[in-house]
């Protein structure tokens, strides 16, 4: 069975732009509809914050109380 590898962040690899410039980046992320740029949008931030959806939750804490009748 072929192991899943976990997309990485390179944090050596960066440009700067603005957010004016007419790119086939921009371009591209026209293109595509809400939905896909926010999926995208949100793959991001699991790999900038090493975030798995699947494996990281949080702890759920259960407290019963008694119900004194009267």
């Amino acid at each position: 069975m072929k192991k899943i590898r976990e997309p990485r962040l390179d944090r050596n690899a960066f440009s700067v732009g603005s957010l004016t410039d007419d790119s086939a980046d921009t371009l591209y992320w026209l293109e595509r509809n809400p939905a896909e740029r926010l999926e995208a949008v949100e793959k991001a931030r699991q790999i900038l914050y090493s975030y798995n959806p699947l494996t990281d939750r949080i702890q759920r804490i259960l407290k019963i109380a008694d119900l004194n009748p009267g």
